[in-house]
């Protein structure tokens, strides 16, 4: 038996909980609380002791207010809850998981990249990142596969980081007066609004 408990005991991590299927949080659910579980096709009852590790990219109360992810799972799962912020609310973490991310795909694709290129992290702190730390981890793995040296540079970045870029720079008008530039507006707004 100690083989046994050995195979089925420890921790499992389950990535973005939400999205499972209704049947298989009530499966879940089933195993957490009895701690055994059948494999498909057996008849023999497999018990367990592990610890749950659950991540979900949406607010869980709100999938279970919406019928998405059952209540009961829910209170099961929510014992220590920790928020984590999205990556645009904590780019400075963005060095350190850029020299993680840059260590691991280096190591793992047989590549040395091992500097990073101050424009380079510059242009990913001003990013806002959608896809959260996952994108981040896409954008530094091409990078490591694409780069011809030993740095990541500005130029391995996606073209969507360079637009962004773009966008966030503010234009700068330069001679025309302040009554000039108030009446071009203005006109533009009326335009807009009879075109609607």
């Amino acid at each position: 038996t100690g083989r046994f408990e050995a195979a089925h005991s420890g921790t499992i991590f389950l990535d973005e909980i939400n999205s499972t299927s209704l049947i298989l949080q009530v499966k879940l659910l089933r195993v957490l609380q009895e701690r055994e579980f059948e494999r498909v096709g057996d008849t023999t009852t497999i018990t367990v002791n592990t610890r749950v590790i659950a991540a979900s990219n949406r607010d869980l109360t709100q999938e279970v207010l919406a019928e998405r992810f059952r209540e009961d799972l829910y209170w099961r799962l929510n014992v220590v809850p920790i928020q984590i912020p999205p990556l645009r609310q904590r780019t400075e973490d963005i060095p350190d998981l850029v020299v993680h991310f840059l260590n691991h795909y280096s190591e793992a694709n047989n590549r040395y990249v091992v500097h990073i290129e101050p424009a380079a992290i510059a242009l990913m702190q001003a990013y806002h990142w959608p896809g959260n730390v996952r994108e981040l981890q896409n954008y530094v793995e091409r990078a490591v596969v694409m780069a011809e040296g030993d740095e990541l540079t500005v130029e391995l970045l996606p073209d969507v980081l360079h637009q962004e870029s773009k966008a966030s720079k503010p234009t700068v008008v330069t001679g025309v007066d302040l009554d000039t530039l108030t009446r071009e507006v203005v006109q533009q707004g009326v335009r807009a609004a009879e075109a609607e």
